[in-house]
């Protein structure tokens, strides 16, 4: 038999109607001789409406509360799922991420897990009872329950998948695979039959909302087969691979981008050893992500530092940097949270040159002036600004050719 870990997202279970759909799903899967153990989201809006309740009482609640309302999402999903399952004859018991013993580290909302205790769950599979999880939750060592911040069922299922050693992790979703970008900005987009790792952890870290990155993470590090189904129609769906044998040729796979950018410069810093910590050590310490980094010295002996962060984190981060600002006798703290970052991935870039030049071009020809630049081995981002994403998005699209399964560079043309 072999083991399979199915994740549904918050439209999949968002109604008893829906619920039952997940039900025949699994069960047909049970009949056709696999072990299985589902992972579910909320229903579709729940966790904003907690959220909202929360914010009725208090300003600024406090995060273990928080952690504790939100978990309450999952807890009404995996017990209502159970008893559609009960109801259809197929043995299942649910389980909090606390009893399953999802052990996490202690920062509320946004918590990473540590480890898994298995030990219930493959007792219940050896019993052929469907394991029901919930996601997005877990428990610190001192039994706080916490939650994984944004997409983190999709972290629990693959962190389940690895720790059981399951043969494949099944996210279903709201579309039908990972597209060459979202297909609500360019309808021409195409659904890939299969990527890398390596391309859908860039993706997913650079704005595509499919999988979150963390989850792909777990999948990189534990070889996670992954694959990422429709909840609403059958499919082969999308393959996330480990091998890029046969996908050499694949010049571009995708173009991921990220509304929720902001960009914040302190200008006419001391150029000297240590600044670069001074700036970025404070703003760890407040646990704010920073993404894109550019310094650029002067010829008066100070530099101006510029980073990006989260939108949601600009607010803090600006008061941060002002008071750190003040102790290095900066001249000036400056920020713009109507930035919008695209990127275009591919492994091919590897082994192919001229990408940059067809990317910069495409955007040049559009009028669109780039801010600020960020390259790896298999991806280029620009940030940009937002009223040009969507024009941005759709001029790469087309000058690489995705839409025709195509790739180009330079005067090159390759089969996608």
């Amino acid at each position: 038999m072999t083991l399979i870990v199915q994740k549904f997202g918050g439209t999949s279970v968002g109604s008893i109607e829906r619920i039952n759909a997940v039900a025949d799903r699994v069960v047909r899967a049970r009949l056709a001789g696999h072990d299985m153990v589902v992972v579910l989201s909320a229903m579709s809006g729940e966790t904003n409406r907690l959220l909202a309740l929360a914010h009725d009482l208090h300003s600024d609640p406090p995060a273990r509360e928080v952690d504790v309302l939100l978990a309450t999402g999952e807890q009404v999903t995996i017990a209502l799922l159970s008893i559609a399952l009960a109801q259809r004859g197929c043995d299942a018991r649910s389980y909090t991420g606390a009893q399953v013993h999802i052990r996490t580290d202690n920062v509320h909302g946004k918590a990473r897990i540590l480890d898994i205790d298995d030990a219930r769950v493959r007792d219940d599979l050896r019993k052929g009872r469907v394991v029901v999880v919930a996601g997005f939750q877990g428990v610190d060592e001192d039994g706080n329950i916490t939650t994984l911040g944004r997409g983190g069922s999709d972290t629990t299922a693959v962190a389940m998948a690895a720790a059981l050693k399951a043969d494949e992790c099944q996210i279903y979703t709201d579309v039908d695979g990972v597209y060459t970008t979202d297909p609500r900005i360019v309808p021409e987009a195409r659904r890939l039959e299969c990527i890398t790792v390596e391309e859908m952890l860039e993706l997913a870290s650079l704005g595509a909302k499919v999988l979150q990155s963390r989850s792909v993470e777990f999948a990189g590090k534990y070889k996670v087969p992954l694959r990422v189904l429709s909840s609403f129609d059958d499919g082969p769906g999308t393959l996330i691979t480990h091998e890029e044998s046969g996908m050499e040729q694949v010049l571009i796979s995708g173009i991921a981008f990220n509304r929720d950018e902001a960009k914040l410069t302190v200008k006419g810093v001391p150029d000297q050893p240590g600044v670069a910590y001074a700036i970025l050590g404070v703003v760890a310490d407040e646990h704010i992500n920073v993404d894109m980094i550019i310094q650029n010295v002067g010829a008066d002996g100070t530099t101006d530092f510029t980073f990006t962060v989260d939108r949601t984190d600009y607010r803090k981060a600006t008061t941060v940097l002002e008071q750190i600002a003040k102790k290095l006798r900066a001249r000036e703290v400056t920020g713009d949270d109507r930035i919008a970052k695209i990127s275009v991935v591919g492994v091919g870039m590897r082994s192919h040159t001229g990408v940059a030049s067809v990317m910069f071009k495409a955007l040049a020809d559009e009028g669109i002036n780039i801010q600020m630049i960020s390259t790896s081995e298999i991806k280029i981002s620009v940030v940009v600004e937002e009223k040009y994403l969507e024009l941005g998005v759709r001029a790469l699209h087309s000058a690489f050719g995705l839409e025709k399964g195509q790739v180009r560079t330079g005067s090159v043309t390759h089969s996608a």
